[in-house]
């Protein structure tokens, strides 16, 4: 795939080239700054055993994915973050349960979004700037994007899954590939 900054056409890939891209690109993914894979899953055993997330928990995991907000999670009642991650396993909808998720203090839609591919990786995936910029590339998505919400979370699972369906990829696996592929490919500074 060439290294430029912007898609060639608006095609989606092949399936065969779609399993291709996702196998290279994850394979370049330990080699990026993103939140470990081990790390996900070890939050995602946590999660599913206890039911809910504690605010020590959720720090960890926005401090993982953003360092710099992470210090905002602190400052959510105890209760309140076992309460909305022990809600968000029973919402229906991709766009309730990020919405949900982030109405704590510190989580935005791609740090609540690192809960969620934590809790079901066959299901989500972790996204920000760089999983928006390669959908874009490769004709999903249109235009680029800094910031998101949960409107945003579900125009990128959207086509994720659509690759997932097209590979023998989980959309956790698929996100992280798009994340290291932007990386890869990217031309300059992130914003």
């Amino acid at each position: 795939m060439e290294a430029d900054d912007s898609h060639a056409d608006d095609a989606h890939p092949s399936p065969d080239d779609l399993d291709a891209f996702v196998a290279e690109n994850l394979d370049r993914y330990a080699e990026t700054q993103g939140l470990l894979p081990e790390r996900l899953e070890e939050f995602g055993e946590t999660y599913r055993s206890q039911g809910h997330l504690t605010r020590d928990q959720l720090y960890e995991i926005a401090y993982a994915s953003s360092t710099r907000s992470a210090y905002h999670v602190e400052t959510n009642p105890e209760s309140r973050c076992r309460e909305v991650t022990r809600n968000a396993r029973a919402v229906d909808g991709d766009f309730s349960t990020i919405r949900l998720l982030t109405g704590l203090s510190g989580f935005k839609a791609p740090t609540a979004s690192c809960v969620l591919a934590a809790l079901d990786g066959d299901r989500h995936a972790v996204v920000d700037t760089r999983v928006w910029a390669s959908l874009e590339r490769l004709g999903y998505l249109d235009g680029r994007k800094e910031s998101f919400d949960a409107a945003d979370y579900v125009a990128m699972i959207e086509p994720i899954r659509e690759i997932v369906d097209k590979t023998d990829y989980r959309a956790v696996d698929v996100g992280y590939a798009l994340f290291a592929y932007d990386d890869h490919v990217r031309e300059g500074t992130l914003h």
